[in-house]
């Protein structure tokens, strides 16, 4: 399995960046893929997710409205959309990816929280810097 990300970069708060993931070594199939970000000094943060079996969307609230994810299974590739990025944003974005449904959970961000720690694969990671 592998997972490569790309589309990252420095933009000025206020822009849009558009990252994707293309993913090698299995089908979207009965899959939770998603989105998690890293900062210096903090711990991993579920941003956005997206089952497979439904393909229903997870976000967290940090990013709601803001960001939009989406899926292409045929090119097995997803997508993260961020628009209107704020400083705070800025962070290494991962792509990962979990077999299995999403977890059970009351809300969207508890979901995310629960997906990171049970990640089985993520890629190398893409920068995001948003300046000020």
């Amino acid at each position: 399995v592998q997972l490569v990300e790309s589309g990252g970069g420095l933009v000025q708060a206020g822009g849009s960046l558009r990252l994707s993931c293309a993913a090698s070594g299995f089908t979207f199939d009965d899959y939770v893929i998603g989105w998690f970000r890293q900062a210096p000094g903090k711990e991993r943060e579920g941003v956005s997710c997206i089952s497979s079996r439904d393909g229903s969307t997870y976000y967290a609230d940090s990013v709601k409205g803001r960001f939009t994810i989406s899926s292409d299974n045929a090119k097995n590739t997803v997508y993260l959309q961020m628009n209107s990025l704020k400083p705070e944003d800025t962070a290494v974005y991962y792509c990962a990816a979990d077999h299995g449904p999403p977890p059970l959970a009351s809300n969207s961000g508890l979901l995310l929280r629960l997906w990171v720690l049970r990640l089985t694969y993520w890629g190398p990671g893409t920068q995001v810097t948003v300046s000020s």
